[in-house]
């Protein structure tokens, strides 16, 4: 339903214009907003008048008049009884009909999409409320999904519908207290160039204009309406798995996250397995940040020890010198490709191992 603070903005912007005094009560008398002092309300006149046939009526030298939702009176409007007041009343009445209709369409489409992500509608609910709603149904769409700073969930909502608006078929709600998602429309279903792009511009913006910090993941693009969950489904996933794998990462694709995803979605028992298998003496204590870097850089350099030890400024012999400490800690050599793939894949699950510890407290 329409605020009361959207009424009276609504009234005091016609009395900026037309210098006319409006209020607004509901059907039983109790004021709702207005820009002036100058009326006396009486509550059982308004009831009268509410439960009337006539959609306008003088009264008490000032005109009333009737503001509908679905047929129904809920509303009534008090201005003057001339024919000036009479004509700025009937466009105060019209504005906030206009209003309301908005205001349900939008929570409409708020509560369809809600229900359309969390899988809660048949296939004909969905062809069936998106005629309805005016949402076109084969159009490619993606499910961004925002991560958002704790105490900020209501900005953050309200400065994404400013960028994201159902003008352009984008469409933004929420399913719980710590995310946002935004539902996209695309021009292709290979476009994820401007997905990319999209999406760094959105979280750029939020942190720098809208001062929110913000994670966003976001799945595949999807050819219909009825498709708009699993990308849902896709860019959670991608939420979850880059907490684990890609902190340092503010945007996550789904399409990106390798052998994340794999890792994600194995059981925990065979992760312990192959912990065991790999170090045989258990898991290592937690690496130093010199060793963790060091090992990253190696891999990030295709196992090049002469551009590693050029990028982290040190001697070729402490670099080697380096490896081999890391040898005798894990047994495996990261000079040669099979050990250096395993000890990559041992440490992304040693840190799944204890992200699931974590969320079990």
């Amino acid at each position: 339903m329409v605020t009361t603070q959207v009424i009276q903005n609504c009234l005091e912007e016609l009395k900026s214009i037309t210098k006319v005094d409006l209020a607004v009560v509901d059907v039983e008398g109790v004021l709702i907003a207005k820009n002036s002092d100058r009326f006396e309300i009486v509550s059982e006149r308004v009831t009268e008048f509410a439960m009337s046939a006539a959609d306008s009526q003088v009264l008490m030298g000032c005109q009333y008049l009737k503001i509908y939702d679905d047929g129904d009176p809920i509303y009534v409007l008090i201005c003057g009884d001339t024919s000036e007041e009479y004509m700025i009343g009937k466009v105060a009445v019209s504005n906030i009909q206009n209003l309301i209709v908005a205001y349900k369409e939008r929570f409409d489409r708020n509560n369809f999409f809600q229900n359309l992500i969390l899988d809660n509608l048949l296939l004909v609910d969905i062809y069936n409320r998106a005629k309805k709603l005016h949402i076109e149904i084969e159009k490619p769409r993606i499910v961004m999904l925002l991560e958002i700073q704790s105490g900020k969930e209501s900005y953050a909502m309200e400065y994404l519908r400013g960028m994201y608006t159902p003008n352009t078929g984008d469409y933004v709600t929420a399913v719980d207290e710590k995310s946002i998602i935004v539902i996209k429309q695309m021009e292709s279903l290979t476009d994820y160039e401007a997905v990319e792009e999209t999406a760094n511009m959105t979280v750029s913006i939020m942190n720098t204009e809208a001062m929110i910090n913000v994670k966003l993941a976001y799945g595949t693009i999807v050819s219909e309406l009825k498709e708009v969950s699993k990308s849902y489904k896709e860019a959670k996933m991608a939420l979850d798995v880059g907490k684990i794998f890609y902190a340092e990462k503010d945007v996550i694709a789904y399409g990106t996250l390798g052998i994340g995803r794999l890792i994600y979605q194995l059981p925990v028992n065979l992760c312990q397995m192959f912990i065991e298998e790999i170090f045989d003496e258990g898991v290592p204590n937690e690496m130093d940040d010199e060793t963790l870097i060091t090992i990253n850089t190696f891999l990030d350099n295709n196992l090049n020890v002469s551009e590693t030890a050029r990028q982290l400024y040190v001697h070729r012999n402490t670099l080697l010198y380096r490896l081999e400490k890391l040898e005798k800690l894990t047994g495996l050599d990261i000079r040669i490709f099979d050990d250096a793939l395993t000890l990559k894949i041992a440490l992304m699950v040693v840190n799944y191992m204890r992200y699931l510890e974590k969320t079990e407290y």
